[in-house]
């Protein structure tokens, strides 16, 4: 079987179903499709349920909130696709949006990750996603968020892929690993991409795999709530500390502190400084716990293409700031 389309939900009633159905739509039929309901009490268990019986179609039912990054692993357990195609419940694809990604890997055994070009569902002029980059602040951020998607017409290299609609190749996740369930939801996608990043792999943007998506639709978080604040804290921590090296982490720290504490004032100031608090306090009750890989001197010239990216994404962050806030699209 090609590929293993895996959708994570929870109560996800107002747009399940057309999710489903854009995926069965799809021009390239030789997929599965798993569906992870995370203890859903609206509706949208029944949606999914209703697709029971039906060939290629599972459904794992939790009983409760097992965090995303647990509902996808669980997902790769069962699959059966030589590549795992992630989806958001929230999210509607083209009809050859999977033929899209799977072409773009196909091309390249040493590309990991394939990244779609994901538009807002009510601003389709305007991107979502185009892959996701890294700052040496530590911040990581979304390629082309609400800026025109005509911009993003060409494939590139990207520091990672946007989970919410991407392509993995099994075999590569069979080497170094799964998602990170300690980091529950958000992060958890550019934690795997940067893995990869280590190993010596590539992730890739295609701009002709394309679907819309209801951002924040699962979470209630468009730009900022509790949940998202605490998790934000928590896993902007785990992120650097578990990716990179100890000498990066020296060599970086002094400019990752200032993006710490320019997040600390930027959440008081949107009134969820408690809550990224929060976050930062479950950070260092899971460092301990953090399987974080081991140095290895053969993926030195990773860690230097790494390291020059996460400079690059600090040019790019600061270009980004300034198109937002001279409101240019």
């Amino acid at each position: 079987m090609k590929a293993s389309v895996i959708i994570p939900n929870l109560n996800g009633a107002g747009w399940l179903r057309d999710s489903i159905e854009s995926v069965w739509a799809q021009t390239e039929q030789d997929f599965e499709l798993i569906v992870i309901d995370n203890g859903s009490t609206d509706e949208s268990l029944d949606i999914a349920r209703s697709y029971c019986g039906r060939d290629r179609y599972t459904l794992i039912e939790n009983a409760g909130n097992t965090g995303f990054s647990h509902a996808v692993n669980q997902g790769i357990a069962i699959a059966k696709g030589e590549y795992m195609a992630l989806f958001n419940n929230d999210a509607f694809a083209e009809p050859d949006w999977l033929a899209e990604l799977i072409k773009t890997a196909d091309a390249d055994p040493k590309i990991f990750a394939v990244s779609s070009l994901m538009l807002r569902y009510y601003e389709p002029e305007l991107a979502d996603d185009a892959g996701d980059y890294v700052t040496i602040l530590g911040f990581a951020c979304k390629r082309g968020d609400a800026l025109k998607a005509s911009r993003y017409t060409k494939p590139c290299r990207v520091f990672s892929a946007c989970g919410g609609a991407a392509l993995y190749r099994k075999s590569i996740l069979d080497e170094i690993g799964v998602f990170d369930e300690l980091f529950f939801a958000y992060y958890e996608d550019v934690d795997l991409s940067w893995r990869a990043n280590n190993f010596g792999y590539r992730n890739v943007y295609c701009p002709t795999a394309r679907c819309r998506h209801i951002c924040g639709a699962t979470t209630g978080a468009v730009r900022y709530n509790p949940f998202k604040s605490i998790q934000s804290g928590r896993n902007s921590i785990l992120l650097p500390y578990k990716n990179q090296p100890i000498l990066m982490l020296v060599l970086n720290f002094i400019p990752m502190l200032l993006g710490y504490l320019l997040k600390v004032l930027m959440f008081r100031l949107r009134g969820f400084g408690g809550d990224y608090a929060k976050g930062f306090r479950e950070a260092w009750a899971a460092l301990p716990k953090i399987n974080k890989p081991k140095f290895k001197w053969r993926n030195l010239p990773n860690y230097v293409w790494v390291e020059f990216s996460l400079i690059a994404g600090l040019f790019k962050y600061i270009v980004y700031r300034v198109q937002r806030a001279l409101k240019i699209t």
